[in-house]
């Protein structure tokens, strides 16, 4: 199902908030379940669909996509970053430094696949869970990217398209980039 946006910015707020009083929904957005009238998703776990949206929208990715990991051991969704770095589309991951002793981690697969991996082991602990793709879409929340967290933990994903803050994100993203050790995989 596609969500439906009656543009009315020419018409000005009385009117929005008519149809607001109409409809129900700022702007007569109309949504599935999991999307908000602004346009985010939401997906909960345990199995609520989490990997399944981080795979989707790293599918659609075209241009870049930009990781920060505090764990990462889900198969699905490193497939998916090579997948993608194969596709031609730029793809890095930073990752917490506890991943280096972890004794499954998907970061020693994106990194032997070429994909750059750095470790941000200036933080206690480097607990981000973010990644974006194209400049404009941000996938954030408590979801770890693991089995664990799909599986047998409460968690969230908010998948967030909004240029403005995707560049917000992007802009930490790289200062986290810049103290962060290149690591090569085990």
């Amino acid at each position: 199902m596609r969500p439906t946006l009656i543009k009315i910015a020419i018409l000005g707020p009385t009117v929005g908030f008519l149809l607001f009083c109409i409809l129900g929904t700022p702007l007569g957005y109309m949504h599935p379940a999991n999307e908000s009238a602004l346009g985010i998703r939401v997906y909960f776990s345990p199995k609520g669909g989490c990997t399944e949206a981080v795979v989707r929208e790293l599918d659609r990715a075209t241009n870049s996509v930009f990781v920060q990991a505090y764990s990462f051991t889900s198969a699905p969704i490193a497939e998916a970053l090579v997948n993608a770095h194969k596709r031609g589309v730029k793809v890095e991951v930073i990752i917490d430094k506890s991943q280096r002793t972890e004794k499954y981690s998907s970061s020693d697969f994106v990194a032997h696949a070429g994909i750059p991996t750095s470790i941000d082991a200036k933080h206690a602990i480097a607990h981000n869970k973010i990644m974006v793709i194209d400049h404009h879409k941000i996938l954030t929340g408590s979801f770890n990217f693991t089995k664990a967290a799909e599986e047998n933990n409460a968690e969230n994903l908010l998948v967030i398209e909004d240029t403005g803050l995707a560049e917000k994100y992007a802009d930490n993203w790289n200062i986290h980039r810049k103290h962060s050790e290149e690591y090569e995989g085990k």
